[in-house]
This record gives C-alpha cells, sequence and structure tokens, in this order.
C-alpha cells in the first residue's frame, strides 16, 4: 500500500501498476483519430470540418492551435510521416519506443 506521505513518483507508480504515461495515450488516441479522419472520403462532413476557417475577428492575445496543427507537432516529434497515422498498428511499435 502506498500512501501519500511515502512521496512515491508517480514514474514508479505508473511502472508498479504497468500504465502509460497519459501523454503517450493522449498522442496515440490524436494520432489514432487522425488516421481514422484521413481514410474517410473527402466529401464526408469530418474533412469538411478539418478545413473549415472561422470568419470574422479573434481575441488580442496568441491564437489557438488547430487539432490539425497539434498532431503536426506530434508527427514532427516522434519523426512520424502523416500518412503513416493511417495504417493500424504502426502507433504502439513507433511512439512506444
Amino acid at each position: 500500500m502506498v500512501k501519500v506521505k511515502d512521496k512515491v513518483p508517480s514514474k514508479e507508480l505508473r511502472d508498479r501498476l504497468g500504465i502509460d504515461d497519459i501523454i503517450l495515450v493522449l498522442l496515440q488516441d490524436r494520432l489514432r483519430w487522425y488516421g481514422q479522419v484521413m481514410q474517410k472520403e473527402d466529401s464526408d462532413w469530418v474533412n469538411k470540418c478539418m478545413e473549415y476557417e472561422v470568419e470574422g475577428s479573434r481575441p488580442r492575445g496568441r491564437r489557438k492551435r488547430t487539432w490539425k496543427e497539434v498532431v503536426q507537432k506530434d508527427c514532427q516529434a516522434h519523426k512520424v510521416n502523416m500518412e503513416d497515422a493511417m495504417h493500424r498498428g504502426w502507433m504502439m511499435i513507433r511512439i512506444g519506443e
């Protein structure tokens, strides 16, 4: 039994429990979803939503990143081609390393 006062690092707890890091899980889910979207036809509403540009002015400050920009950054960080996301099963091998 582990208690808070034991001050065990979360990485050690994740290793003991066999749980992946949440950042890795989110990355895999994001790329898996991207692969599913890319397999859709160009006329599908999901693809139309990806390319949709909102008109009007934005509030001041840094602009929000789009989902597509985040996926591109993930692919660059892990040296993955955008086309790789379309193939099932490649993520666990390449990203989990």
